[in-house]
């Protein structure tokens, strides 16, 4: 054992320096500081599986394994670390005195463990100055260590988590954007048949029941259009029909196309008064466009078929009944409105 005077020129005790160095992370204690802490500390024999500490345990003791080795579980994930012979761990808790121990300690097989308190730590000062003076630089140093690879374990898992969040955000845009394409009409932006039938069953799923009011729209003379000026001029026409009724759609309501130059708007809450001035507006907006366009057409005049809806009945039944009134507005010439009570009977 080195004696009081043995370092006295400031110098570390010989051999000792490489030895710590190398041991700072797995806190290798010195054969001279194994002897010194054996005379001081109080011997613990351990079977396998046994808990020294517990994490959140208030400790003031600190370890060193003379046989067997003792895992550390610093849980959230972390790396457990394992610490065989001459390995010290808790000297936190000596040092600080009433430390929350950071990790679970068990004993990994049968295991001797040296238990070193502060009455025993003070008794080793007065035996030992120096060597405990470079023990205790050391025992910092190794805290200072063992806390930068925990934060860079917590770093390097707060990223892999960034990362997972980034990719379930990626692939749930995806999915949200799958559904939206399956429910949306690509050329002109409004909901298809899937569409109008996945907001059917959603509105009859809530406590205010089904939409109240439909339009059936129909555009006149749209083959024409096709003929004369393509299918990119008819393109355009449709898609400004879509415009139109996305405008006069709210928040609750519903602009379809349901194929070809066919389209529909469900009204959410809606009287007779309401579907008729929306049906208006419709008419209305497409004859300001029509005023507007020169040459290669923006728009063509509609029909529209309006109804009432009934909360036992289904659609195909709301849809026959606007279908009746929309006929009937194409027999009219086009570029109006009826609703059902509109339609005589033909002999």
């Amino acid at each position: 054992m080195i004696g009081r005077g043995a370092a006295a020129d400031g110098c570390e005790p010989a051999g000792i320096a490489t030895t710590a160095m190398a041991g700072i992370v797995h806190a290798l204690l010195s054969p001279d500081e194994i002897g010194l802490f054996s005379g001081f500390a109080q011997r613990r024999n351990l079977q396998q599986g046994d808990c020294l500490f517990r994490r959140g345990d208030r400790g003031s003791s600190m370890f060193v394994i003379t046989s067997g080795h003792v895992e550390l579980d610093f849980g959230e994930d972390l790396v457990i670390k394992r610490l065989g012979i001459n390995e010290f761990f808790g000297e936190l808790g000596l040092l600080i005195g009433d430390h929350l121990r950071s990790a679970d300690a068990h004993a990994g097989q049968d295991t001797e463990v040296l238990e070193l308190g502060h009455a025993d730590f003070h008794r080793l000062v007065e035996a030992e100055p120096v060597l405990v003076a470079y023990f205790l630089r050391r025992s910092i140093m190794r805290v200072v260590s063992n806390e930068q690879m925990l934060i860079g374990q917590l770093r390097r898992r707060n990223h892999d988590l960034e990362a997972a969040l980034d990719n379930l955000y990626v692939t749930t845009h995806q999915l949200s954007h799958t559904r939206e394409l399956v429910r949306t009409d690509e050329l002109t932006g409004l909901h298809n048949r899937r569409g109008l039938a996945l907001y059917l069953q959603e509105c009859r799923a809530q406590e205010d029941g089904p939409a109240q009011g439909l339009l059936l729209i129909d555009c006149d003379r749209f083959k024409q259009v096709n003929d004369q000026f393509g299918h990119l001029a008819g393109d355009r026409v449709l898609q400004s029909v879509a415009n139109i009724l996305r405008s006069m759609a709210g928040a609750d309501d519903l602009a379809c196309r349901l194929g070809g130059d066919e389209f529909c708007l469900l009204l959410r809450r809606a009287n007779a008064a309401i579907v008729q001035h929306a049906a208006e507006f419709v008419l209305s907006a497409v004859h300001g466009l029509l005023e507007r366009s020169h040459g290669m057409p923006q728009v063509c005049h509609l029909s529209i078929g309006a109804s009432l809806l009934q909360a036992d009945a289904d659609w195909s039944e709301w849809y026959a009944n606007a279908d009746r009134a929309l006929y009937q507005a194409k027999r009219g010439g086009g570029d109006r409105l009826c609703w059902p009570h509109d339609v005589t009977e033909i002999h």
